[in-house]
């Protein structure tokens, strides 16, 4: 004999956890998931790293005393 449930079990919701647990099955590299993965693993990394050896000691974060002028 089964056990009480004190909650209700909703189709739809069983259904889009079994979509999301089987998506990797029917995975495809189409023409827009390329670019999205382009852009994610590749264009965003490489503009952080551009920006980061651009700005790489360019700036003095280090503080001054009043009066002080920093060369």
């Amino acid at each position: 004999m089964a056990a009480a449930s004190y909650f209700k079990v909703d189709p739809a919701v069983e259904r889009w956890n079994r979509m999301r647990e089987d998506a990797y099955k029917h995975f495809r590299f189409t023409r827009r998931a390329t670019l999205i993965s382009l852009t994610g693993f590749v264009f965003v990394p490489g503009a952080i790293y551009y920006l980061a050896s651009q700005t790489h000691l360019k700036y003095k974060w280090t503080g001054k005393r009043r009066g002080r002028i920093s060369h």
